[in-house]
C-alpha cells in the first residue's frame, strides 16, 4: 500500500458533526439518577469554570478501525478537563488534539458489570490511558476505584469513612445515602443545584430568624432602659418632694423660733413693766 500524507489522512477521516452518539439507553431509572446525580452536583460544583467537558453516556470515538467495526465505547460518565464546555454530538478524540478522558466512572448493571471490571478497565488504562477508573452499582453499592501507574490501573485506598480521592476532581468519592457523591476535602457533601438551594433558604431564615431575635432582645434592652429611665424619674420626684418637705419643716422650725424668740422678749418686757409698777415677781 501507498504510503499516504497527513493531508489525505484527514480527508479519510470522517467528518466529526456527523458522528453521533450510539449508546443505549441507561439500565433503569435508578441508573439514570445516579448518572444525573453525577452531572449536576459537578456541574454545579465547577460553575465559574470553562475549562472542562462532561460526558453522560456519551460516545468516545478513537479509531479508524473501531468504527469500521462499530465497536462503540461510551462510558456512563467521563470528564476530560482543559478543553471547552461546549455541547457535542459525541466524544471524537482526534477532533479534540487526541485528548481522552481523565476520568471515567462506569454505573454496573447486571448486563454490563463483567466487562466493566475487565474488559474496560484494560481499554481505559491500556489504550485510553485515562488517569483515574471508577465503576458503581446503584443497586448492589458496589464500588471501587483505581488510580493508572504505567498502563495499569492500581487500586486508591479509601480513608477512614470508605471514600475514595480524586485527584481529577479534587474531591473524595463515596457512597451516601445509597448513592455516589463526592465529597470535599473537608468533608462536605458537594450538593445538588436543589439541595444548595435549599440551604440558602435555611441560612437566609437563620438569619432572619437570629435577626428577629436581636431585635426582640434590643426591644427588650430599650423597654428595661424605659423603665430605668422612669424608676431615676420617680426618684428624682420622691427626692424633690423630700427636699421640698425638709424646706417646709425648715421653715416651721425657723418660724418657731422666731416666735419663740418673740415671746422671750414679750415677757421679758412684761416683766421689767412689773417691775417698773413696783409689782414683785418672786
Amino acid at each position: 500500500m501507498a504510503a499516504i500524507t497527513a493531508r489525505e489522512l484527514e480527508l479519510q477521516m470522517p467528518d466529526a458533526s456527523k458522528l453521533l452518539s450510539d449508546e443505549p439507553e441507561m439500565e433503569s431509572s435508578l441508573h439514570y439518577m445516579q448518572l444525573l446525580l453525577l452531572v449536576t452536583c459537578l456541574e454545579w460544583a465547577w460553575q465559574e469554570r470553562d475549562d472542562f467537558f462532561i460526558g453522560a453516556n456519551l460516545t468516545i470515538y478513537f479509531s479508524r478501525q473501531q468504527l469500521k467495526n462499530r465497536d462503540f465505547r461510551g462510558p456512563d460518565f467521563f470528564l476530560v478537563k482543559n478543553t471547552t464546555r461546549e455541547p457535542r454530538n459525541s466524544w471524537v478524540v482526534w477532533e479534540e488534539d487526541g485528548r481522552y478522558p481523565d476520568l471515567i466512572i462506569e454505573l454496573l448493571s447486571d448486563s454490563t458489570a463483567n466487562v466493566d471490571r475487565t474488559t474496560k478497565l484494560d481499554l481505559y488504562a491500556e489504550r485510553f490511558h485515562t488517569p483515574e477508573y471508577f465503576y458503581f452499582s446503584p443497586q448492589t453499592l458496589e464500588f471501587a476505584g483505581f488510580r493508572l501507574n504505567f498502563n495499569q490501573y492500581r487500586p486508591i485506598p479509601p480513608n477512614d469513612q470508605e471514600w475514595l480521592w480524586s485527584e481529577s476532581l479534587g474531591f473524595f468519592l463515596g457512597i451516601h445515602n445509597g448513592q455516589l457523591r463526592y465529597f470535599s476535602l473537608e468533608g462536605t457533601i458537594i450538593p445538588t443545584p436543589q439541595e444548595a438551594a435549599k440551604d440558602e433558604i435555611l441560612k437566609v431564615n437563620q438569619a432572619i430568624k437570629i435577626a428577629k431575635q436581636e431585635s426582640q432582645r434590643a426591644e427588650q434592652e430599650s423597654q428595661r432602659a424605659e423603665q430605668e429611665s422612669q424608676r431615676a424619674e420617680q426618684e428624682s420626684q420622691r427626692a424633690e418632694q423630700e427636699s421640698q418637705r425638709a424646706e417646709q419643716e425648715s421653715q416651721r422650725a425657723e418660724q418657731e423660733s422666731q416666735r419663740a424668740e418673740q415671746a422671750n422678749r414679750e415677757l421679758y418686757e412684761l416683766k421689767q413693766k412689773m417691775r417698773s409698777l413696783g409689782i414683785s415677781l418672786d
